[in-house]
C-alpha cells in the first residue's frame, strides 16, 4: 500500500524518531534501531517538519527560503516525505 501526502496534511516525526546533526557524520533521522544519513536537501526539508506547519506551509518557507520554484520542491519534498512514512519514519495529523 502506498501512502500519500496531501496537501493540507502536517507531517510529523513520531515517537522514537528525530533529526540530529552529527559533527562527523552529518544529518542523520534516527529511528527504532535505524539511522538514515540525510544529504543537505532532505535535511531542510526534515527541518522545517514541526508537526504544526502544513505541507503546503512547508514547501512554500522552501521556496522563499532557497529561491526556487514552489512547484518543484513541492514535487521533490513530496517524494522524500511519502518515502519516510512509507518507511514508517514520518506520520501525518489533518
Amino acid at each position: 500500500m502506498s501512502a500519500d501526502l496531501a496537501d493540507e496534511a502536517v507531517p510529523f516525526l513520531p515517537r522514537g524518531v528525530r533529526l540530529k546533526e552529527d559533527p562527523a557524520r552529518g544529518w542523520l533521522l534516527l529511528g527504532p534501531e535505524r539511522a538514515l544519513t540525510l544529504d543537505g536537501v532532505a535535511a531542510a526539508v526534515l527541518q522545517e517538519v514541526d508537526g504544526a506547519r502544513s505541507f503546503t506551509e512547508i514547501t512554500e518557507i522552501l521556496a522563499e527560503k532557497y529561491a526556487a520554484p514552489r512547484d518543484q520542491i513541492a514535487k521533490d519534498a513530496r517524494g522524500f516525505l511519502v518515502g519516510l512514512m512509507e518507511r514508517r519514519l514520518l506520520e501525518t495529523k489533518p
